[in-house]
C-alpha cells in the first residue's frame, strides 16, 4: 500500500506531468483562463487518463506482450484514448452544450494530448507497472493535471484584474506564472515517503 501511495504522491506533486515533464501544455495554456472550464477539462482528462491507463495496461500485458507485438503499442494506445475521448465528448455535449462550446477544440484534442499518451507509455515502458500501480499512476497523474490546471486558472483570473504592462498581458504573464508554478512544484522533489 505504501508503494501505491508513493506512486500517487509522486505523480501529483513530485513528477507532475505538466510542471516537471512539460507534457500537456496546449490545454494547460488554452483552457486555464476560467476556473470552471479548467475544472471541467481536468475532470475529462482525469477520466480519460484513468480509464486508458487501465485498458492500455491490460492490452499491453495480456495481448501485445504474449503476441510479441509490443511495437504496436502507440497505435493501440491512441485508439484506446480516442475511444474514451469520444465518449467524454458525447457525454459533455449531451449534458452541457455551453460547456461543450467553452472547451471548444481542446476537448477533442485530448486524443492527441501528449500527457495522456505519455502516462500510458510511462506505465508500460518507463516504469513497467502492473495493472494496479498503472491505474493509480494514471488516476494520480490526472489529479495532478487537474490541480495545476485549476491553480493556473485561478491565478489567471486574478491576473485579469491586475494592472500589468501591455507587454505582459495575456500569454506572456501566463508563461511567467507557469514557470513560477513549476519552480514551486520543484520544492516537492525533496519529499521522502
Amino acid at each position: 500500500m505504501g508503494d501505491l501511495l508513493s506512486i500517487a504522491v509522486g505523480a501529483i506533486l513530485i513528477q507532475n506531468i505538466v510542471l516537471t515533464r512539460f507534457l500537456g501544455l496546449c490545454p494547460f495554456f488554452g483552457v486555464s483562463t476560467k476556473r470552471g472550464n479548467a475544472l471541467a477539462m481536468g475532470l475529462a482528462v482525469l477520466f480519460v487518463m484513468t480509464s486508458s491507463s487501465i485498458l492500455t495496461s491490460l492490452i499491453y500485458l495480456y495481448i501485445l506482450i504474449p503476441l510479441g507485438i509490443q511495437y504496436m503499442r502507440i497505435v493501440v494506445f491512441i485508439l484506446v484514448i480516442a475511444a474514451f475521448v469520444q465518449f467524454v465528448e458525447m457525454l459533455i455535449r449531451k449534458l452541457s452544450e455551453a460547456l461543450y462550446r467553452a472547451l471548444g477544440i481542446y476537448l477533442p484534442l485530448i486524443t492527441t494530448n501528449c500527457a495522456v499518451l505519455g502516462v500510458a507509455l510511462i506505465n508500460t515502458d518507463v516504469e513497467g507497472y502492473p495493472l494496479l500501480p498503472a491505474t493509480v499512476n494514471g488516476m494520480a497523474t490526472g489529479i495532478g493535471f487537474m490541480l495545476v490546471l485549476f491553480l493556473m486558472a485561478a491565478i489567471r483570473e486574478r491576473l485579469e484584474l491586475a494592472d500589468l504592462p501591455r507587454a505582459f498581458q495575456g500569454l506572456p504573464i501566463a508563461f511567467v506564472t507557469a514557470a513560477l508554478l513549476a519552480l514551486a512544484f520543484q520544492a516537492f522533489s525533496g519529499m521522502r515517503l
